[in-house]
């Protein structure tokens, strides 16, 4: 099953990988990451989208929260939140379907960002499943290249953040963004 885990954490070199290595070691498949600064530059927001058997969801989370430079995981698989990707589809299509692509693009709610002789680059933002389906749809006017960026992924419910201070490494001696 896909879970939908959402991490606050340091903005610092190799807090990425020893998310992803605490995934790999267990034999997680990563089916989507996205990484970006916050507000705070000294902090991450990170989305990932795993396949993990359900009983194990509980525990991944346990197990990231302990990860050096983790301050919050949280698992937004079940709970209120919105879930939204981007895909940049470029289209290759004879001049005879190009109002019918414009039209499927619009019902998608697509913008055309690039025009030329032989087609177009579309974004559409959406529910995965739908822009699945809209690659479908385009794939049927021609010959399709297609960019996705990943899920993003931000909870509704009106708790507040509580970012807990990061494992602490030993010898280290550099304070955290909290300890400043």
């Amino acid at each position: 099953m896909l879970q939908i885990i959402s991490l606050v954490l340091e903005n610092k070199p190799g807090a990425l990988m020893r998310v992803t290595g605490l995934l790999a070691q267990r034999g997680y498949n990563i089916e989507s990451l996205t990484v970006a600064r916050t507000l705070d530059p000294d902090l991450s927001r990170m989305t990932i989208v795993v396949d993990v058997d359900s009983l194990q969801r509980a525990q991944v989370i346990k197990q990231m929260n302990k990860l050096i430079n983790v301050l919050q995981a949280n698992d937004l698989t079940e709970g209120p939140a919105v879930v939204r990707e981007l895909v940049l589809l470029r289209i290759r299509t004879p001049q005879e379907s190009r109002t019918a692509v414009l039209k499927e693009a619009e019902i998608f709610g697509g913008r055309v960002v690039d025009s030329g002789v032989e087609g177009f680059a579309i974004e559409v933002t959406g529910d995965p499943e739908k822009l699945g389906e809209f690659v479908d749809v385009m794939s049927a006017y021609g010959e399709v290249e297609v960019a996705r960026s990943g899920a993003l992924a931000i909870a509704l419910d009106a708790k507040k953040l509580r970012l807990q201070p990061p494992v602490s490494t030993v010898g280290q001696g550099h304070p955290t963004p909290l300890q400043k």
